[in-house]
């Protein structure tokens, strides 16, 4: 199945072209559309699996327009698992990016064991019809001090074999990441339909 037009559900610029630059490759869309406007949704799912498809099947009644969404947690095995789905609000509800980072790797002092994986769920959702869900994982470490300039949010701390996301072309990036995992495992659900 290919998709005429579709509807990204996230006003976190860095988050879209990531999306874009991977769901556009694959093939499955024609256009993303851009400047409709919904207001903020507030992530009160426990999971994010929940959180995932409470967006895609909000802004999908909002606009009629096929939906996807996603939702990303950071799970640091030493600090069981968060900041998981509060990893965008981990240092506070207007937390930078550099501020969560702060947080993560203060926590993480003195801790020997910095595993951790980056966990994306998407919801693709057409109004009043079906919804696909599919996860990507990415494992790692939480490397001290930050490195690299590209990415955003944890990327300057999450290491990959000797890297970090912040030190990969965003196309390396895209071709390992636990959001490109999801695109591409949701496309291949979608291609079954």
């Amino acid at each position: 199945m290919r998709i005429e037009r579709l509807v990204v559900a996230s006003k976190n610029e860095d988050k879209l072209g990531e999306i874009e630059a991977v769901l556009l490759g694959l093939g499955l869309v024609k256009e993303i559309v851009a400047g409709l406007d919904w207001p903020d949704i507030e992530e009160t799912e426990p999971t994010l699996e929940g959180n995932a498809l409470l967006k895609a099947r909000t802004v999908a009644a909002i606009t009629g327009l096929p939906c996807l969404a996603d939702d990303t947690g950071l799970e640091v095995a030493a600090l069981d698992g968060a900041p998981g789905i509060r990893s965008a609000r981990f240092a506070g509800e207007k937390a930078s990016y550099a501020d969560n980072v702060r947080a993560l790797l203060e926590q993480l002092a003195g801790q020997s064991d910095r595993s951790a994986r980056f966990r994306t769920v998407m919801a693709l959702v057409a109004p009043g019809g079906w919804e696909i869900v599919a996860e990507g994982v990415l494992e790692g470490s939480i490397i001290d001090p930050p490195r690299g300039d590209t990415g955003f949010g944890y990327d300057p701390v999450f290491d990959v074999g000797g890297r970090t996301l912040a030190e990969l072309a965003a196309a390396e990036k895209n071709a390992i990441s636990h959001r490109g995992r999801a695109l591409r495992a949701l496309a291949d659900k979608l291609r079954r339909i």
